[in-house]
Parts: C-alpha cells; structure tokens; sequence
C-alpha cells in the first residue's frame, strides 16, 4: 500500500529506513565507475543525500560494497524492492537491504544539513525558481573593545573577527517565508597582511551566511504527496518573530556554538555502526 504523503526535512538523513546497503558489487570496475553507475540508478527514484563506494575488508572475497542515503524513507523503500537481486551494472545480482544501527545513538544525532546541500534539495523538488533567498541583515558583531588576545609562545596578538547573519527564504508559490540566523568567526593576528585580512573578511562573511541560510532550511518541511505535488510548510514560533530593525540584538542572542558545521565529515558515516538484516536473502 502506498502511502499518501512523505515528510521530508532538511537535515542529514540517519535514519534506518532512509539508508541502503548494497554488495555483492564485483572487483570488476573502479571504485569511481561503481559511484557513477549506483548514483545513477538510485537517484530515479529520489534525490539522494550520498553514495558511498567501499573496498570490501580483506577477510573477505575481492568487491565492494555501498551506502546510499536517501531524503525520503518511501524512496528507499521503493528503490530496495526494485533493485534488489537485479544485476543492473553487473552481471553478477546486486544485493540491497534496508540498513539497521546497532547504536542507538547514532541514529538518534541530528547534524545540519550544510547550504549547498539544502540548496540542491529544494531545487530538486522546486525548481531552480521555485525558491529564492534575500539577506535581512549582514553585520559585523566583533567586540571591539574586547581585550586582544596574546600567545606567550609565540608573542603574538590576535584579534577576534566574528560576523552575524541573518537570511530569509521565499517561497513565492506557496505564500510562506521563514529566516535564518548564522554566526561565523576567526581569529587573526594583527600584523596579517592587509590583503589576507580582506579574504579572510569575505571567508567569515560568506560562512556566516551559508550558516545562515542552513538554519533556515531547518524550519522548511516538504510535504510530497502520492501524486507529486509538493507542498511547503515552514516551522516557526509567532512569538519569536523580530522585526528588522531588532534583528542586531537576534544575531548576538543567537550566537550560539555550531560545532556541528565544523565536523568536516558530516556525511561519513561509522560503518562499524551499521549492520544489515539479510534475514530471507536468497
């Protein structure tokens, strides 16, 4: 039975029923090939969070093996049906199940999901112009009067250079907006040359934004329905909403700790925290 609707959100899939396993994948094509051909195959059946491409561990026959990550749970469900003992690349009959975690914790981290990727996720499902953003506010929230930092090893002194900004998106079909609030920071020493301390100016302003506008997407649900039609729902509380002219005092308020954009794999997975129920494989 189909179900009538999928909820997707804008956050790393980890979710059991949202993951792939597949093996069974023979030496017989590069690690790069095999990428191509499952991006392939699976992203007919959704857009896709990643492919991962692995060797096979040394203890066992020469291959590889993959992780796929969809958005929508239905779409994976769908794509382990169909594809499951069917060679499709190979001639050899792919192996696909449904992944499960041993770590209950694992499942239960949430992670950002960074800009690029919530970009590629609403054009996905809206089009390149079924969407649109604006910067509100782009302020530089540095503490000018806060004492500089010096290294006794090294007898240097830095300064603290820290952006805030705040983005809305547009969903101009659908009659509903929302904002987003992103703060970025980096530490320079005060001989920095003048031209570095300018690029290094723009990399601050330009992470804060995209810290920005991921924030934002946090508060857009789609609502996929059996027949297509998307429709787009943002999440927000009435009484926190600011008005512009306020929104200073809402980027200081929300400088909060965003660790988690600073886990450069955001998408790597703990593979020894994944398993596979081949329970009534062929």
């Amino acid at each position: 039975m189909d179900i009538e609707a999928d909820l997707i959100e804008f956050k790393v899939p980890v979710e059991n029923n949202k993951t792939l396993f597949v093996w069974n994948i023979l030496p017989k094509f590069s690690e790069a090939e095999i990428y191509n051909s499952l991006d392939e195959v699976f992203s007919k059946y959704g857009a896709l969070y990643s492919v991962r491409v692995c060797r096979n561990a040394a203890v066992a026959e020469p291959g590889y093996y993959a992780i796929v990550k969809f958005y929508s749970a239905a779409q994976a469900s769908k794509a382990q049906v169909t594809t499951n003992g069917k060679g499709i690349f190979q001639e050899s009959p792919l192996k696909v199940r449904l992944c499960t975690k041993q770590n209950t914790t694992f499942q239960q981290r949430f992670t950002y999901l960074k800009s690029a990727k919530c970009q590629e996720l609403a054009n996905y499902y809206l089009g390149f112009n079924g969407w649109s953003n604006r910067i509100v506010t782009l302020k530089d929230i540095s503490q000018t009067d806060e004492q500089e930092n010096k290294d006794p090893a090294l007898g240097t002194q830095t300064h603290n250079l820290k952006y805030g900004c705040v983005i809305e998106l547009i969903f101009p079909n659908y009659g509903v907006c929302c904002r987003g609030v992103g703060v970025a920071e980096e530490l320079f020493e005060n001989d920095t040359d003048p031209l570095a301390r300018l690029m290094k100016r723009g990399q601050v302003q330009k992470l804060a934004k995209e810290r920005a506008m991921s924030d934002a997407f946090q508060k857009v649900l789609f609502v996929v329905l059996g027949n297509g039609k998307v429709a787009v729902e943002c999440r927000f509380d009435p009484d926190k909403i600011v008005p512009d002219e306020e929104l200073g005092s809402l980027i200081q308020v929300n400088d909060i700790s965003w660790n988690q954009f600073e886990q450069g794999g955001e998408d790597d997975d703990i593979l020894s925290e994944l398993s596979f129920n081949v329970t009534h494989l062929q």
